[in-house]
């Protein structure tokens, strides 16, 4: 397998994490969204994902997979254990509840196009930009606070789910963006725990090979 995605990019982290946790090896290609006018936009990879976003997961029969989600989802279908999603159906919309709120609801007006677009089309400088990206931070992340379970290891029992897969990577966003994490206490905890599993820790943006 090969994952085509970028160090900075939370939704490349997601997979990047879900990879490790189940024990799967995959071939990292960088596509750096923003050197020669964002190599995502480049023909040939555009031909891989019309979507013209990171990350993409090329199998070794030359099928490409698309959006993160989807992509864990075929992840966790192949390769059952340890399970990202709970069995039990209402533990599970939970959790799936949980990650929909980032990669859903906060991170898509999160993203490095629709910063560049209230730029471009609204004018926002670097300030307002960083406000619009606090707001809907603080907007999900409170939400989440109170979504999670409580005494629990992780955001939902004691094994990480996709929700500790969203809310790691997205903490990172929000970190880079200054988002105040202190009103957060129990998602911070979270991503302490999780930060200390390799699998987590090994996926960090830092820590990836094209990382500037």
């Amino acid at each position: 397998m090969t994952l085509y995605g970028y160090w900075r990019s939370t939704a490349a982290y997601r997979v990047r994490i879900a990879l490790n946790l189940k024990g799967l090896k995959a071939e990292h290609v960088s596509v750096h969204l923003v050197k020669d006018g964002g190599q995502q936009h480049a023909s040939d990879y555009v031909a891989k994902n019309p979507t013209h976003l990171v990350p993409s997961l090329e199998l070794e029969d030359g099928t490409v997979l698309t959006q993160s989600l989807a992509i864990i989802d075929y992840l966790e279908a192949v390769q059952p254990e340890p399970a990202l999603l709970p069995a039990d159906p209402v533990k599970r919309a939970k959790v799936m509840a949980a990650a929909h709120v980032i990669a859903m609801d906060i991170h898509p007006v999160n993203n490095l196009r629709v910063a560049k677009h209230l730029g471009d089309t609204f004018g926002a400088d670097a300030e307002a930009k960083r406000q619009w990206m606090v707001h809907w931070m603080d907007t999900g992340f409170a939400a989440l606070e109170q979504m999670v379970d409580k005494g629990t290891k992780f955001a939902f029992g004691d094994t990480p789910t996709l929700a500790d897969i969203c809310l790691v990577a997205q903490y990172y966003n929000a970190r880079r963006w200054g988002v105040d994490l202190t009103a957060y206490p129990r998602l911070t905890e979270i991503e302490e725990t999780c930060l200390a599993l390799p699998a987590f820790a090994d996926a960090r943006p830092e820590a990836q090979a094209d990382a500037e």
